[in-house]
């Protein structure tokens, strides 16, 4: 089993599904990788050898922000907008959507579940 940036990558999946496993890479930034070193996307993993898998590990160490390092990037920007207070700051904080989306009927995630309205009070029975 391939060990890349504390990951552990699938083993019978191709190497280009298998590097999205990692947080940060999706399919057209593995394809990248792969192409810099001149893999072929269709090879399992458990297929790779030593090499292959330590030169996968070096692009990754140098040319890219992956895994906690890319959490908390993210993390300190979001923090950041909430602290200035802007539009996008205040829609996180209180845990709305913030890209336009509508709220009326949707964003049930962030507004939480349905509040029941009591109904009308019965008549008595006679």
């Amino acid at each position: 089993m391939a060990r890349i940036e504390g990951v552990d990558l699938p083993k019978n999946k191709r190497i280009e599904i298998g590097l999205t496993y990692i947080y940060g890479i999706g399919i057209s930034r593995a394809q990248e990788i792969l192409n810099k070193i001149n893999l072929n996307y269709n090879i399992k993993v458990k297929d790779l050898n030593d090499e292959q898998i330590i030169s996968i590990r070096n692009i990754l160490s140098t040319d890219y922000e992956l895994e906690g390092d890319l959490r908390r990037i993210e993390s300190i920007n979001i923090k950041r907008l909430m602290e200035i207070s802007c539009y996008r700051g205040r829609r996180h904080r209180s845990n709305l959507p913030l890209r336009g989306q509508r709220t009326r009927t949707n964003a049930r995630t962030g507004r939480g579940t349905k509040k029941t309205i009591a109904g009308k009070k019965k008549a008595p029975k006679k």
